[in-house]
């Protein structure tokens, strides 16, 4: 037998503790041995001694002390990545013991833009909590169009939903495309222009518009759907990328904007809002939901993933 397998066992298999590698994750994120021992409700001399086993079983230094706290060294980093892939298993592994002892509970985190969390994802919540009503479903806004997935590369979150604006470029993430998302040109159902049959995007130049901050990843998107019939983007008399803003906004009958129809759908009656008869062929963006590869969710996710799919199909049927 070679000598790496014994040797695996004398510095690793019997002295390397998950919760040292705890403790360690605690000093780099607080940078400094005080506060991650406050944190953890230990004395500062055992957050010590945690550190002090960690090194002598790896044989490498861990931390470099500073004037201001500590700092990881490239040994931390690379131990550290590789823990935060253990932990969260773990924490897979725990959750699905826990759906396994108990179909109907646990705990799906998501991560999703604002403009879905303003009326598709409310949805398959709501739909979701009547089969499963243990189950605790977080939600927090994120910002997928940039497509960097943060959330997901740290495990944050279990999923992400937003919009496919372009290929995703990186290999650590899959993509599956939930439906299209048409957009429309809305007004409150108090505006002028709703009473309107037919209407064309050039009468509409001299309205008060909301419109997304030009330096915002959608804005090209807007901007492609007017030069698509010869138009220059209006001048905005409000910008903003919040949904709560456009929809009351929108169903003062004073402004108009371009909403999502996933969006349009939800808000539509309780806001009295109406899409106007403008066709804006160029503007139809996927929906997707965004994971990890070669990461294993809990059964509850998928659970959740089976409805996110169910409600897209109904996305296909007239608001």
């Amino acid at each position: 037998m070679s000598r790496s397998a014994p040797d695996w066992e004398s510095r690793i298999g019997r002295r390397l503790r998950l919760r040292d590698l705890h403790i360690l994750s605690m000093i780099v994120q607080w940078g400094s041995m005080a506060k991650a021992a406050s944190h953890l409700s230990m004395s500062q001399p055992a957050v010590s001694e945690a550190i002090a086993n960690l090194e002598a079983a790896l044989g490498v230094r861990l931390l470099d002390r500073r004037s201001h706290g500590v700092e990881p060294t490239l040994y931390a980093n690379a131990l550290l990545r590789r823990g935060l892939v253990v932990f969260d298993e773990l924490r897979q592994g725990i959750k699905e013991i826990e759906f396994l002892a108990d179909p109907a509970a646990g705990e799906v985190r998501i991560g999703s833009i604002e403009s879905l969390t303003a009326g598709f994802v409310p949805e398959v919540i709501d739909q979701f909590s009547r089969k499963y009503p243990r189950v605790l479903v977080h939600v927090v806004n994120t910002t997928a169009a940039t497509q960097e997935f943060r959330e997901l590369h740290e495990r944050t979150v279990d999923l992400l939903l937003g919009r496919l604006l372009k290929p995703v470029a990186d290999d650590e993430i899959d993509a599956e495309i939930l439906f299209k998302d048409d957009y429309f040109v809305v007004a409150g159902s108090g505006s002028p222009w709703a009473r309107r049959r037919k209407v064309a995007l050039a009468d509409l130049l001299d309205e008060s518009w909301i419109l997304v901050p030009p330096n915002n990843v959608f804005a090209p998107f807007m901007a492609q759907a007017f030069s698509a019939q010869g138009l220059e983007l209006p001048r905005a008399g409000v910008t903003s990328f919040s949904a709560a803003i456009r929809v009351q906004l929108v169903a003062t009958g004073r402004f108009l904007t371009i909403m999502a129809g996933s969006m349009l759908r939800h808000n539509a009656a309780r806001w009295e809002l109406k899409a106007l008869p403008i066709a804006l062929d160029a503007l139809s963006l996927p929906v997707a939901i965004f994971k990890l590869k070669h990461r294993t969710v809990s059964p509850v996710v998928e659970k959740f993933v089976e409805h996110l799919r169910a409600a897209a199909k109904s996305m296909a049927a007239p608001a």
